[in-house]
């Protein structure tokens, strides 16, 4: 039985807001009597977060103003204090948060308290205690909404001036959690309900009438339609009846899902000095294609893509055109045109090093992008002496690499773009127990990056490279001159913490003398990696790579060390030196002729913003063109932390060697933004 008005038994002010306090949830799912309807909305107040946006301790006392302290209680029905309660009516609660500015005067304190009465039993109803009671005292005196003893509140308050600190109370009562009793959905004529899955409205009887699940609920049954090829789904009614003696809620839906349609036309508005003609070559939606939430946060992932496009806003008509299609609108703001940055970084491996960079990102008006980076360092000694001695640094203890890139995206108005890159760079990789090697070089591309969708693309081109390598074969001098080609295909949600989707990589370059080159040289090597959320929230993310190479043409010692595959480091096996896992001669590391490698992590989201990540990786490089494992597999195992931020992961990981060689280092550190692979 519904009850048709407040028990007698009631306090005052929940007498006077039985209804009025519907007016927050209504927002986000309720009624008290009878039913009414609801629209989404959000709450008017921002939570204090952890307590940082005013101070606990009082003002001092003043003769002009009444401070006071606050002291906020919420109690279940055995006497234990509700913490969750609690943050809710101090993120509710005008006074707690205007605690650091005190009225002038006593009634401006009380009136305070008073217009707080609402929205306090609003947030308790929020959480599903539909029977919560609230008192609100000043030194043990109430305030209430109907001016009851008002006037001794406000004597009281007043008698304080200048004295000592108002003691101020708010005490919830809080009552049960109130349970879904009934839960139905009307669905449109033209839907079967058995066709509606469960992980589109996952609200059961018997579940707590949480107005954050039930408004969370609404919003996945919206998307589940609109997934579905419906873009003006949406709700059309809600009702909500409270049975507070049953301490139960009937919960009624009602949908109004709209026409199937298609994509329509697509409008580009504020490229500012950008060809909007470029954004659309970024565009790959056909007009009257189903509708999809899905590419169109494709189509938004690769506008992203132009380096001089900013923000993007993709906007949807709220009518379907004559042709039963719904109008695309894509707003452009325009990054700025130039950009600088300048780093330094430190290695108890490597050494110091610092970095460069400038960029242009609209060289000549249609987003040409040319970028300068450039890096120098200290490079290891392979003999074993240090090169931090400041007193006995040579020449050839510094390396570094710098690189010139122009792109020239959306070749004549097509999803063509013009990639034309040169690089110079010295490294040297190794150590005095495992050898390494020496390499310079420079190298050249010309190549056009052709877009086949959002996810795929393909790259041809061509490159020379001119480079000396020297290792424990000997010194290679190489003139390579042939055919680059790459290729991309790319389903993840994410591009530094993907949680859903594959990746696929491949290259593959051929060098040929009758080109130029001084040897014939052809490899090949691709990679792949996925991942796989074990819960809707992607809290748990198991995470998987693979990759694999392989070398033809000339022999091992006259391939220049830069080419041959080598394993290791933080990008390949964690714990080991970067690129030391290698077939050896003379006890020293020399690269091998193919590589196979891998890593297997388990994403654990511990908190909103922190994560924790074990992983176990593998890699191996071999003498022969197609991996044999007969050469040394090297087995990286450890565990990472993550710190997760609106750019992306910050990535701490401390990695050590399983089956170390001599010369190995025990563990090593890693820290870089965005996730392993």
């Amino acid at each position: 039985m519904l009850p048709q008005s407040p028990a007698p038994s009631e306090s005052p002010a929940r007498r006077r807001n039985f209804v009025a306090a519907a007016r927050l949830f209504l927002c986000t799912g309720c009624a008290a009597v009878g039913t009414v309807g609801w629209s989404l909305c959000e709450p008017a107040l921002a939570f204090d977060l952890f307590g940082l946006l005013g101070s606990d301790k009082p003002p001092p006392i003043s003769a002009t103003a009444l401070s006071y302290r606050l002291k906020i209680e919420a109690r279940t029905a055995d006497g234990k204090k509700d913490s969750d309660a609690e943050q809710a009516l101090r993120d509710a609660s005008a006074t707690y948060h205007l605690r650091q500015e005190p009225p002038q005067d006593s009634e401006g304190l009380v009136r305070r308290l008073q217009a707080d009465i609402n929205p306090l039993l609003d947030a308790l109803w929020g959480l599903g205690r539909y029977n919560a009671e609230i008192d609100v005292t000043v030194d043990g005196l109430p305030v209430t909404l109907d001016e009851t003893d008002l006037a001794a509140a406000v004597r009281r308050a007043e008698s304080f001036r200048n004295r000592e600190i108002i003691p101020v109370k708010i005490v919830a009562r809080l009552g049960p959690v109130f349970k879904l009793r009934t839960v139905n959905v009307d669905y449109p004529r033209e839907m079967a309900p058995q066709r509606l899955p469960r992980r589109a409205f996952p609200l059961k009887p018997g579940d707590p009438a949480i107005s954050a699940d039930l408004r969370a609920a609404q919003l996945k049954l919206i998307d589940w339609f609109r997934s579905n090829g419906h873009p003006l789904a949406k709700v059309a009614d809600v009702k909500a009846t409270v049975d507070h003696a049953a301490t139960a809620m009937d919960f009624r839906l009602r949908i109004e899902a709209g026409p199937k349609a298609g994509i329509g036309h697509v409008a580009i508005s504020g490229s500012g000095d950008i060809d909007p003609r470029v954004v659309a070559t970024h565009v790959h939606l056909r007009e009257g294609e189903p509708y999809s939430p899905e590419r169109l946060a494709l189509m938004k992932t690769s506008i992203a893509r132009i380096p001089a496009i900013g923000g993007i806003r993709i906007r949807e008509g709220d009518e379907l055109d004559a042709n039963g299609n719904v109008p695309i609108f894509i707003d452009v703001t325009e990054r700025p045109k130039h950009a600088a940055g300048l780093s330094a970084r430190y290695s108890t491996i490597d050494g110091p090093g610092v970095s460069a960079y400038y960029e242009h990102r609209n060289l000549f008006g249609n987003a040409e992008r040319l970028r300068l980076d450039a890096s120098a360092s200290l490079l290891r000694r392979l003999d074993g002496s240090s090169s931090l001695n400041f007193g006995d640094i040579r020449a050839s203890d510094f390396g570094g690499r710098f690189t010139a890139t122009f792109l020239k995206p959306g070749l004549y108005g097509t999803p063509n773009d013009l990639l034309v890159e040169a690089t110079a760079f010295r490294e040297r990789v190794g150590n005095n127990d495992l050898g390494g090697y020496t390499n310079d070089a420079v190298r050249g591309t010309v190549g056009v990056i052709h877009r086949f969708s959002e996810m795929a693309w393909v790259q041809a081109g061509l490159q020379i490279e001119r480079s000396q390598s020297q290792d424990v074969l000997g010194r290679v001098d190489a003139t390579l001159i042939g055919v680059a080609t790459s290729g991309r295909y790319d389903t993840t949600d994410n591009l530094l913490d993907p949680t859903r989707g594959v990746r696929l990589t491949a290259t593959m370059n051929a060098y040929s003398k009758l080109m130029g080159s001084t040897i014939d040289l052809y490899e090949a090597r691709i990679a792949g990696s996925t991942y796989y959320a074990l819960d809707e929230d992607a809290d748990y993310v198991l995470a998987g790579r693979l990759a694999a190479g392989s070398l033809g043409g000339a022999p091992l010692a006259r391939i220049p060390d830069a080419h041959r595959f080598f394993s290791g480091g933080g990008g390949s096996v964690r714990g080991f030196i970067f690129n030391t896992i290698s077939p050896m001669m003379f006890g020293k590391i020399i690269g091998g002729r193919s590589l196979v490698e891998g890593s297997a992590e388990m994403r654990v989201k511990v908190t909103p913003t922190i994560g924790v990540v074990p992983f176990v990786d593998f890699g191996t490089a071999s003498s022969s063109s197609l991996p044999n494992f007969d050469d040394y597999v090297g087995y990286g195992a450890g565990i990472g932390l993550r710190y997760l931020t609106p750019v992306g992961p910050i990535r701490l990981d401390v990695a050590t060697p399983l089956n170390p060689r001599p010369g190995d280092s025990r563990w090593a550190v890693y820290v870089s933004i965005g996730q392993a692979f």
